[in-house]
């Protein structure tokens, strides 16, 4: 009997499926000075204790995209080993900060199988929880990847696609216990502009540009346990190692601090496309779109819905062209929900 893992293939997957997966991660401070290392993110309320305190938190939580890399990293061995890419996101929640300390450990239930018309891979879809050492939801989100078949020749499954919201309601979202943001500042936290400061409609270039370097990568991938091969293997992508595509999504999202310093805390993720391949080289840029604004009914604190575009250096606000296909330059299209100061007090 084989000892080593080869991970699943299309045919291995099924409707109703449970994957539990492995080695359970407990969290500390250093990944939070690991994250701040690889990605200069400086969003306040993730970088003081005394600044979380304020907004009425016991302390500084875990980056939110830190939950969320942490708890995806935990699925590679048992859903993107194969994958020949990533596909999409949605239907995304973050339920509960996650502080240093906490354990977190990943669950995925299979949702969705559909073959592609070449006979040679299939799109697999999941449905994934991070829960902590209480079992307490973290965080939860769906994704659909590419998977390549072992045997060409097994019949296809029955298709399933599941039925998912484009658009998560504001009532949907959850804003963590005790949030409050009546004594926010402003001025620690790096700009004035306030969730009334955003017009439904409006597009903000963040300016700044990273150039990805492979040793960034590759250390990154590895802090996060991601062990897909496209990211390592370069027998499996000769024209280089495939970036991470939460590495984009994090680059992005700390780039967008320009122009969006008070969108402090990441709560929904309603939909996400890695529209393009990364490889090193390549010079991450990021603009965004303001497409919503919602009252969360907590002092102080509003929802706001933003879509955040990663370039490679292309010009900002072009997305698609007149096909409805994403432009070459355009890595990422991600639509979230932030939560953000009301008002100054």
């Amino acid at each position: 009997m084989a000892k080593t893992n080869p991970g699943r293939f299309f045919e291995d997957y099924s409707v109703g499926q449970v994957l539990q997966h492995a080695v359970p991660r407990t969290v500390t401070e250093g990944e939070r000075g690991l994250y701040h290392a690889l990605y200069p993110a400086r969003h306040a309320l993730y970088s003081s204790d005394e600044f979380a305190r304020d907004c009425g938190l016991p302390e500084s939580p875990i980056d939110d995209l830190v939950a969320f890399h942490l708890v995806f990293g935990k699925t590679v061995p048992d859903v993107s080993l194969n994958a020949v890419a990533n596909l999409g996101y949605a239907e995304g929640r973050w339920l509960k900060p996650v502080y240093a300390g906490d354990t977190l450990r990943s669950v995925s239930e299979v949702i969705g199988v559909k073959q592609n018309s070449n006979g040679k891979t299939g799109v697999v879809w999941v449905r994934t929880r991070g829960l902590n050492q209480l079992d307490e939801v973290v965080l939860e989100y769906v994704r659909w990847v590419m998977v390549r078949k072992a045997n060409v020749d097994v019949p296809a499954p029955e298709t399933v696609v599941p039925e998912l919201k484009k658009v998560l309601d504001p009532q949907d979202l959850i804003v963590p216990e005790g949030l409050d943001f009546s004594n926010y500042n402003f001025a620690l936290a790096g700009e004035p502009h306030r969730w009334g400061d955003y017009d439904i409609g409006e597009t903000i270039d963040h300016v700044d540009g990273v150039t990805v370097e492979e040793a960034e990568h590759m250390l990154a991938t590895r802090l996060w346990q991601n062990t897909a091969k496209v990211h390592f293997d370069l027998t499996f992508r000769p024209e280089g190692r495939l970036i991470y595509g939460g590495h984009v999504i994090s680059m992005a999202r700390t780039l967008s601090f320009n122009g969006l310093a008070n969108a402090q805390m990441i709560v929904g993720l309603n939909g996400g496309a890695h529209a393009n391949p990364c490889f090193a080289g390549d010079t991450i840029k990021a603009w965004s779109e303001v497409l919503d604004k919602a009252e969360t009914g907590v002092p102080g604190v509003g929802a706001i819905r933003l879509r955040l575009v990663a370039t490679k250096g292309g010009a900002p606000f072009a997305l698609k062209n007149d096909e409805g296909r994403y432009l070459p330059d355009v890595l990422l299209d991600l639509d979230y929900w932030a939560l953000m100061p009301q008002k100054e007090f």
